[in-house]
């Protein structure tokens, strides 16, 4: 009866995520079907409607999970890093021969199948993130493996950035989460997060106001990872004290030479040298963190107009400024949100019901299978249904940093968290936008919005973590 147990696929398997999993997939399911379903269409179970498409991709994703419990997890090691470089590839190839869909040239189209290497990509980032970080050598402390992270983390968020898919690209980021969870200084989240932002201020603030604010920050958050706030507040009071100096100089000897901004830009550049030699020789590596976020965001504030003229698509920059209310185009860049806010709105507490939106199903919110499939939950189930489909996500992604504990080998813990990041991050997002809270990125909802390579990718990316805790629990029981 042992060996039953032992040989058996769901021995060790966390059956909770997997009914959760489960749940939310079939949710999903109905969600499409309400959204694309047409009366008058012809038949129901024809393979020409999306709902029915979506259902062979949910028999090959649900195989793929079966795949998965029955290998080795001593292969997620082994092919960490050949799965990186695979994906590296793949992202490179999209970019140079793939087809381009709304914008975004990150397709592979094979006649009418198609496929999205990023969604994969992201699998791959996660399990190298989780084998550099599990190296026996590894400490998050030392600034040369946190490069190391930075650089696996980053080739693939540029490469997806030069394929104009932001959304998918900003995904990455959510990987910060699992350094912090890794010992990663919890003060070096305000300038991250404030470089972060810098892009959107850039819009909003004027450059004096701009560098005021990025010397500031990176100031204080620092003296809040050493405690040395005296020191700290002399610097400030020095440099503003120089700047002036320097500003009234100039102007008595060469008037209109330098203004106040571009003195105590100099100025700052220059204290950082004794700034870094103060550093190393009291051996204050926080400080070399912060002083490389700083001088990194000064290298790319000059870059943001290039990149929001340059880079970034018309309805790409008419989103951004829409969201922060520079503009306003109801007929337009903001039809998406609005419409969507309407269909969630009338939804009211137990909403239509099942095949019956007005706003689904005459076609007044587009992408409503896809990236705006929360508006469908919404309109036809609610905020009953709205909250019974976000308890089940939150559940998941909470049962996912559960596993994450329970883990013996760092390389388990740091992937499950990996996972957690990603999904909360596309929750977050994907409902945000629905709701106007955050800007439109075209990001799904995990398994729930229609495509293959998404929810085939989010169901490895799940059942990896599924597996790897499977054999920790594996561990535990024959130990008994």
């Amino acid at each position: 009866m042992t060996a039953n147990r032992t040989n058996s696929i769901f021995y060790g398997v966390d059956l909770g995520t997997v009914l959760l999993y489960v749940l939310i997939v079939i949710a999903g399911w109905l969600s499409i079907t309400s959204a694309s379903y047409e009366e008058g269409t012809g038949d129901f179970f024809s393979f020409s409607h999306f709902y029915m498409k979506q259902l062979i991709w949910v028999g090959v994703a649900w195989a793929t999970a079966v795949v998965l419990l029955l290998l080795d997890v001593r292969y997620f090691h082994m092919f960490a890093y050949p799965a990186y470089f695979i994906s590296l590839g793949l992202l490179v190839a999209a970019l140079l021969f793939g087809r381009e869909v709304n914008g975004a040239k990150a397709w592979f189209e094979f006649g009418s199948f198609r496929v999205q290497p990023v969604e994969f990509a992201k699998i791959a980032t996660a399990l190298a993130v989780a084998r550099v970080m599990s190296a026996y050598s590894f400490s998050i402390d030392r600034p040369g493996n946190l490069f190391k992270v930075g650089m696996v983390i980053c080739i693939p968020l540029f490469i997806i950035i030069l394929q104009n898919d932001t959304g998918s690209g900003v995904v990455l980021c959510s990987f910060l989460f699992v350094l912090y969870r890794e010992g990663l200084n919890k003060w070096l989240c305000i300038p991250v997060l404030f470089v972060a932002a810098l892009f959107i201020l850039s819009f909003l603030l004027a450059p004096m106001t701009l560098l005021v604010l990025m010397i500031l920050v990176c100031t204080l958050s620092e003296a809040m990872m050493n405690g040395r706030w005296r020191s700290r507040l002399v610097f400030l009071a020095a440099l503003a004290l120089a700047s002036g100096l320097l500003y009234v100089i100039l102007s008595l000897v060469a008037p209109g030479a330098m203004d106040l901004y571009h003195c105590l830009l100099t100025v700052t550049l220059l204290s950082l040298i004794f700034v870094a030699v103060y550093a190393y020789r009291a051996n204050l590596r926080n400080i070399f963190i912060t002083m490389g976020l700083f001088v990194c965001s000064m290298i790319f504030l000059p870059t943001t107009d290039y990149i929001f003229n340059s880079i970034l698509k018309e309805h790409q920059r008419n989103r951004i400024l829409s969201f922060l209310g520079i503009i306003s185009d109801p007929r337009g860049v903001d039809y998406n949100v609005n419409q969507s806010k309407i269909a969630i709105g009338s939804g009211g507490l137990f909403g239509k019901g099942f095949l019956e939106g007005t706003q689904i199903k005459y076609g007044f919110v587009p992408e409503r299978h896809t990236d705006f499939i929360f508006c469908t939950v919404g309109e036809e189930w609610g905020f009953v249904g709205t909250m019974v489909v976000l308890t089940l996500l939150c559940l998941l992604i909470l049962r996912l940093m559960r596993m994450g504990e329970r883990q013996e080998e760092p390389f388990g813990r740091i992937y499950c968290y990996c996972v957690a990041a990603i999904l909360l991050f596309h929750v977050m997002v994907n409902v945000g936008m629905t709701v106007g809270l955050m800007p439109v990125m075209g990001i799904p909802l995990p398994f729930m919005s229609y495509g293959g390579s998404s929810l085939i990718a989010f169901t490895i990316l799940l059942f990896i973590a599924v597996r790897l805790d499977a054999s920790t629990r594996q561990f535990g029981l024959n130990k008994f």
